[in-house]
């Protein structure tokens, strides 16, 4: 490892920049490792490459597409990659300061399409250049918004290496993030589920909330497979339980 990416981003951002990312999945992680500079910025517009985080249910037909899109959202709190970092307890405080960070600076879009979307951040940031021009970056191929694509963790590269195109080449790809972030036929907003995810973290829950959600996930597949054609049978009593 020579340089990080994680690196080049802190002297990049500066104040007041605008910066554009479209990935695969978003981590806490990765705005605590950038969180210094990603307080100071304007804005930030993300999209989710593949479908995460939206309301459409996936058709059963398509359950291999799922599991997939629920390591994409379980992603949020960090990968399997950053067990490191979950394992310093510190998840909770992260995720409080990166929730109201959100609120102020981020709008969150999801793919809705099957159409294939490859990731890149952009960064424009306040300076002008010799011919008045705003310097603008572009950094690419990004596969997810986390700390392995950072270079702050290993993942399971056996080499990962970015490029940065600076202006004219940036703008491109700042005219195409536009082109896809305006067009609602390819976009749906999840920024609220993506705070209701994130602060879900920190809450306190009662109880009974910690029991309903065990229950969930103990008989959620059961709970999804059933219809008119096919109902459990009644005669194993379970109508009769306290469940």
């Amino acid at each position: 490892v020579n340089h990080t990416l994680a690196a080049d981003l802190r002297e990049t951002i500066i104040p007041k920049s605008k910066m554009q990312v479209a990935a695969a999945c978003f981590s806490i992680y990765a705005f605590q490792e950038l969180k210094e500079n990603l307080k100071n910025i304007e804005q930030l517009q993300f999209i989710f490459t593949s479908p995460t985080f939206i309301k459409e249910r996936i058709p059963k037909v398509k359950r291999e597409f799922y599991i997939p899109r629920l390591n994409r959202e379980k992603g949020l709190y960090g990968t399997e990659f950053e067990i490191r970092l979950r394992n310093e307890l510190s998840q909770k405080a992260v995720a409080k300061e990166c929730a109201e960070w959100i609120k102020q600076k981020v709008t969150f879009k999801s793919n809705i399409t099957e159409q294939q979307m490859p990731g890149f951040i952009n960064v424009v940031t306040g300076d002008e250049d010799e011919q008045g021009v705003l310097k603008q970056y572009t950094y690419f191929p990004i596969n997810e918004f986390t700390t392995v694509d950072l270079g702050t963790e290993k993942g399971n590269f056996a080499y990962n290496i970015k490029s940065r195109l600076p202006y004219p080449q940036s703008a491109e790809y700042i005219s195409l993030f536009n082109q896809i972030w305006n067009n609602k036929e390819q976009l749906q907003d999840v920024t609220e589920k993506i705070i209701d995810s994130i602060s879900a973290v920190y809450n306190e829950n009662s109880p009974e909330f910690i029991y309903f959600v065990a229950l969930y996930n103990i008989f959620g597949e059961f709970l999804d497979d059933i219809n008119e054609d096919l109902l459990p049978n009644e005669q194993i009593g379970f109508k009769n339980s306290k469940i």
